[in-house]
């Protein structure tokens, strides 16, 4: 017997899927060397619980379980921190982010004292004030004009 279900709103899309593809899969076994292997590579830190569970498609519950069952730490009765792998993945990305925006600002830092220098030489050349001063008053144009003034 098969059932259809009919979701009228494009938010449920995602829910008929993964009811979809649950209902299409079948049950997956892993062999013991394989969980192993995955295990090791866990407490190694070559590798996280999310990664194999994106990877294989397995849930976080079972990978837990291999770790429970397979693990040599476990049975030296030594804790490990099972995700320290990621933290330290994401201290590296930060930190390249960093060397990335200093050399930006490196960069623009350049060219201001580039612009800065410029200005210095065409005030020199042209004898004429670029730069704009902060204690300064602005000029208001050509002059005032007075509203009481008469037209003719």
């Amino acid at each position: 017997m098969e059932l259809n279900f009919n979701f009228k709103r494009s938010t449920n899309m995602g829910k008929v899927q993964d009811l979809e593809d649950r209902r299409h899969r079948q049950n997956r076994h892993f062999s013991q060397d394989f969980k192993r292997q995955k295990v090791k590579e866990v407490e190694r830190n070559l590798t996280t619980i999310a990664e194999i569970s994106r990877e294989y498609q397995v849930s976080r519950n079972s990978i837990y379980k291999w770790i429970y069952k397979y693990s040599q730490m476990r049975k030296k009765s030594v804790k490990q921190i099972v995700e320290a792998q990621s933290d330290t993945r994401k201290l590296i990305e930060l930190d390249n982010r960093l060397k990335e925006l200093e050399r930006i600002i490196g960069q623009k830092q350049i060219l201001l004292d580039f612009q800065a220098k410029m200005i210095e030489m065409a005030e020199k050349e042209y004898g004429v004030d670029i730069k704009k001063k902060f204690g300064s008053k602005f000029c208001s144009g050509s002059g005032t004009t007075d509203k009481n003034t008469p037209t003719q």
